[in-house]
């Protein structure tokens, strides 16, 4: 795992999903996405405390920018995603929230956020209280095991959107690098625990395309080029 991953401090704020879901009046709605989920494999001391320091970090995400460029970009991005989530979660605040968070954390994990944005499409249809046939939780549909593997134990907490959103990118990120050196067709199906089958890749990566974006700068049109 990259050794930024661990740089980061605790979070200790606490979530029951009972009391959320009775609040809101939301149930847990079992997810349609392709079968299949993470498959508990051993893990190496040195690669659990890497993951768990990968996690450990729960605080808001406070994205920070080198250049007020940098900054006019990423809120171009948020606008524009925002727009093409909108059918998907229509509460404003809710929709912001959501989209700043997948891409502090994909950015932390050195994931684009359009690949991210695509798995969840596929993994939950963007529900934060999908739960799977298999027992997966949450947005990107993580399995309770790596809350005892890497976490403190409490599964609930895959129902918190950040929590979910961490688990989901640091685990892809690891089955990217560290199991499947690069590739990333066969790390997204061992994310879906279907290895080697092209379904869930395929779906995917579909997905993808629709969350892809290029900047524009203002007053520019695409294809223009630029005189001196």
């Amino acid at each position: 795992m990259n050794g930024a991953l661990s740089r980061w401090g605790r979070d200790r704020r606490g979530l029951t999903f009972a009391a959320v879901s009775c609040a809101c009046g939301l149930g847990t709605w079992t997810s349609n996405a392709h079968a299949g989920a993470q498959i508990e494999e051993p893990l190496a001391d040195a690669v659990r405390s890497a993951l768990a320091a990968a996690i450990a970090n729960r605080a808001p995400p406070k994205p920070g920018f080198d250049s007020t460029e940098m900054r006019l970009a990423y809120l171009r991005w948020l606008g524009e995603m925002s727009g093409r989530l909108k059918k998907r979660k229509a509460d404003h605040v809710t929709r912001v929230e959501f989209l700043e968070t997948v891409w502090y954390e994909s950015k932390r994990a050195a994931l684009e956020p359009s690949l991210v944005l695509g798995l969840i499409q596929v993994e939950s249809g963007f529900r934060k209280y999908a739960i799977s046939s298999a027992g997966a939780r949450g947005y990107m549909q993580v399995m309770p095991f790596w809350a005892r593997l890497i976490g403190d134990g409490d599964a609930i907490r895959l129902f918190h959107m950040q929590t979910n959103l961490r688990f989901g990118c640091v685990i892809l990120r690891y089955y990217l690098l560290d199991r499947e050196n690069g590739d990333l067709f066969m790390a997204l199906g061992r994310y879906n625990g279907s290895r080697g089958r092209p379904e869930y890749p395929r779906a995917v990566l579909s997905a993808r395309r629709a969350w892809e974006w290029k900047d524009q700068e203002p007053g520019r049109r695409p294809g223009s080029t630029a005189t001196g």
